[in-house]
Order: C-alpha cells, then structure tokens, then sequence
C-alpha cells in the first residue's frame, strides 16, 4: 500500500531529540489510510464473514462461534468491513446484528469486474479449447 506523504509539521524540541529519518517514520506511521474495498474483502477471515452474512444477519457472538478467534477480533473485523461499506449493524439491547450491505457488495463486484478485460476472456477460451 502506497502511503502518501505527510504535510505535518514537527515541532522544534522533537527534531532537537530525532534524527530526520526517526522522525519522518513517527510521522508516517501515525497516518491512518482509508482501507480499500479490495483489500479489505481479501482478508480470509473477513472473506469468510461476508460468505457466512450472506445467508443472512447475525449478531457477533453468533459470528465469532464460528471462528478460533475472540469476539473481540471479529468485532474488529466487522468494524473494518463496515467501514467499507460492504456490512452494515444495527443495534438491538445489547446485541449487534450484522448484515451484508447490497449497494457496498455491488460497488465490491465492479471494482472486481474491472480487473476483467477482453485480454483475459481471450486467455480464458484459448485455456478452454487448447488445440484451436
């Protein structure tokens, strides 16, 4: 992932105690990326979230039975595809029911799609039929 760099500005008594290289590593780590949809669905985990939200809407504890990680783990992750858009919450008492979100799962499908071109439906016939 590409970070962009950082316009921010240190102040004086850290470049007193940093050397400059140190110092444009604080900065950019504390730069906080827009997650990419791609990226984001690409996670086995989260991948696995999506397949089991599209049988329809379940709360996190229901979620996280079903992996050997903490609930807490998969709260993070649903929080991840949420800000994405590819999930959506409600919330009901004290539990938090998760769905598939439809407009973030189509917007997930074109920008798959993009990634198809003529040149690869030519490879695909040409891998279907060998010998033409």
């Amino acid at each position: 992932m590409l970070h962009k760099p950082c316009d921010a500005r240190i102040p004086a008594h850290v470049g007193s105690f940093f050397p400059r290289v140190l110092r444009n590593a604080l900065v950019n780590t504390n730069v906080s990326p827009v997650p990419d949809v791609l990226e984001t669905a690409a996670e086995p985990t989260r991948r696995a979230l999506l397949l089991i939200l599209a049988d329809g809407e379940r709360t996190v504890t229901e979620l996280a039975e079903r992996f050997p990680v903490t609930r807490s783990a998969i709260s993070q992750h649903l929080l991840l595809l949420a800000e994405v858009g590819l999930v959506t919450a409600r919330k009901e008492g004290r539990n938090r029911y998760y769905r598939v979100n439809p407009t973030g799962m189509a917007a997930l499908r074109r920008a798959l799609e993009s990634f198809w071109t003529s040149e690869l439906d030519l490879l695909v016939a040409e891998a279907a039929n060998p010998h033409s």
